[in-house]
């Protein structure tokens, strides 16, 4: 029996983790959750934002699933996603996006991986007042960084049989931060021969993931090139509500929907589960459970053969219930 420590969210989290564990159950997993709070629930019970019984348990566990949670708005406030980030160190921000059957897209066979650094950047948020009309933001970018979020990319194209590996940039302009990273890319490309590796400047990237976004197949970036683009290629697939993620590193890994925890349908049976429960894919691959991934995954793309057994914002009338219904009856 293995444990996973599981925070079900707030807003719409509860809904679709019940959801999702549903499905899980009924593929007769050895799979135990152990519940704890974080985010804004947490927050109006003890005051953290991140308890440390809640710590505590991805440190005994290893692998945790995450719904999505709500920081509270104001200042002093930092995001839950990256404070788990830096108290991990889950310096690998994994986001397919794959086109799933019936979905209303402009473009078809969409299939690529965003590797995004998850630790240097602009996101470690060090800002510097240099006068009330000037504020500067520090974008760190470090060899380690850079070798292992690369390498990470290389080996997972390496091990899941993918042909390409495109490393995004601005080292035209930041030669020195960004510099460095295609530095060690070109470095560490030439350990891969047999995968096909070149590099595109973001803006670059941002325009050709529009116009021909099948020429890609993985993409590694720098932290902020990351977040901003992960965002549009859920977008070629049909919206954040459909793109899973993983985070992790070489001992603890957090799988987790990234939109919204929606809180203006919460309780409402209206929500839909599809990124938290390919999120919980993910994590049964991880966990050596790749049949029953790939059984699960069938099962959602049969049941979008139907749209009417499918929630309202990918096309359909039905609510989160039906719609978990159905895919278990699919599975």
């Amino acid at each position: 029996m293995r444990t996973i420590t599981l925070f079900e969210g707030d807003g719409i989290g509860p809904e679709i983790t019940s959801s999702v564990l549903s499905i899980l159950e009924a593929c007769n997993l050895p799979l135990k959750f152990e519940k704890y709070d974080i985010g804004q629930t947490a927050y109006n019970k003890c005051q953290e934002l991140i308890p440390t019984d809640s710590i505590d348990s991805i440190k005994r566990n290893k692998v945790a699933l995450k719904a999505p949670v709500t920081t509270p708005i104001g200042k002093g406030f930092r995001s839950v996603n990256v404070q788990l980030r830096m108290i991990f160190d889950l310096y690998a921000n994994v986001r397919p996006a794959k086109l799933l059957p019936n979905i209303k897209s402009r473009y078809e066979n969409i299939d690529l991986i965003v590797f995004r650094e998850n630790t240097e950047d602009l996101y470690i948020g060090e800002e510097h007042v240099i006068s009330p009309d000037e504020v500067h933001a520090i974008k760190k970018i470090t060899r380690k960084g850079s070798e292992r979020i690369i390498r990470s990319a290389f080996e997972y194209a390496m091990q899941n049989n993918r042909k390409k590996v495109t490393c995004v940039h601005k080292a035209n302009i930041l030669k020195k931060s960004d510099g460095l990273f295609l530095e060690i890319f070109n470095q560490i490309k030439n350990e891969y021969p047999i995968i096909e590796a070149n590099d595109l400047i973001v803006d670059n990237a941002c325009m050709q993931l529009v116009m021909k976004p099948e020429q890609f197949d993985i993409l590694v970036m720098p932290n902020l090139y990351g977040d901003i683009l992960s965002d549009l290629t859920s977008g070629l697939i049909g919206g954040l509500g459909l793109l899973p993620s993983a985070q992790w590193n070489d001992e603890y890994a957090v799988f987790e929907a990234v939109h919204g925890s929606a809180p203006d349908i919460a309780g409402k049976n209206m929500a839909n589960p599809t990124a938290l429960l390919l999120s919980a894919c993910m994590m049964l691959d991880y966990l050596g459970y790749q049949k029953e991934a790939s059984q699960i995954r069938n099962a959602i793309n049969k049941t979008l053969e139907d749209l009417s057994h499918c929630t309202k914002d990918i096309g359909g009338s039905a609510t989160t219930t039906e719609y978990t219904q159905a895919i278990i009856s699919n599975l």
